[in-house]
């Protein structure tokens, strides 16, 4: 695909997509298309072990395109399309088999919010803030992506009057690994990106997985899924290349299999 509205670079096993639709970043129907491409990809890419997702300038992104819902609904069955290309875009990065890094570069609104809730592992710049706005332009939607970082009453508070909540706070809440300067963002991502890609992709996978499938799980029901991976991986190359380098005290060398 030929990408319009996102960039994409691959580098020592790291990749970094970023967001290009000045001045804000708002997703449109073909940014969307694109991440889901983008995201879809990386899955199956051997030379990609963790990929960061950002956004150019000081903006990660302000969330739908508004200008672009007026036109969404023209015949009948537009806007459940529009509506399954805006949640498939979401989950295609939650389902990527790689782990996915937001480096939230400025404030991330609505659909901004949810792309960066999506990731796995969450930082910002001290210049950004995350809000649920919809109900400003008179829609609604988003609460239970709220739900998945605040407590009941913050995310409601968010939810019915849109309250930005700063980076600064959702550090002091846990909500994300760092707050740093806008200038520093990218290399603070890096070194996790770096961390990750050192480990055994073939293990990293799995990892991914077994975030994913073990959300809704009893305890008992998930940590039974997990022995059976330990065991699957167990029998793997890279397993016993790992455990031997440890024993060895040497650096590790990971061949996916």
């Amino acid at each position: 695909m030929e990408l319009q509205t996102v960039t994409l670079t691959v580098a020592d096993h790291i990749a970094t997509v970023e967001m290009n639709r000045p001045p804000v970043n708002a997703q449109n129907a073909q940014m969307r298309t694109e991440l889901t491409w983008v995201f879809d990809t990386l899955s199956d890419r051997d030379d990609v072990r963790v990929a960061i997702l950002t956004g150019t300038g000081n903006m990660f992104s302000a969330g739908a395109d508004i200008k672009e819902r007026p036109s969404v609904a023209k015949a009948p069955g537009d806007y459940l399309r529009h509506n399954r290309v805006t949640r498939e875009c979401f989950y295609s990065i939650k389902e990527c088999s790689k782990p996915v890094i937001a480096a939230v570069n400025g404030p991330a609104m609505g659909a901004g919010y949810a792309l960066m809730v999506f990731c796995d592992i969450m930082l910002a710049s001290d210049n950004a803030f995350v809000s649920m706005p919809e109900i400003d332009v008179g829609l609604s939607g988003g609460a239970r992506m709220l739900m998945e970082l605040f407590p009941k009453s913050k995310a409601r508070r968010m939810f019915f009057t849109g309250h930005r909540v700063t980076a600064q706070e959702l550090y002091r809440m846990g909500v994300i690994e760092a707050c740093v300067p806008r200038d520093q963002l990218m290399e603070e991502a890096m070194k996790i990106a770096r961390d990750i890609a050192a480990k055994s992709p073939l293990a990293m996978r799995w990892a991914k997985e077994d975030a994913n499938t073990i959300e809704e799980m009893s305890l008992r029901d998930a940590y039974r899924y997990e022995q059976n991976i330990t065991i699957a991986l167990s029998k793997t190359e890279d397993a016993r290349e790992a455990q031997m380098a440890f024993i060895e005290k040497r650096p590790p060398v990971f061949k996916g299999r």
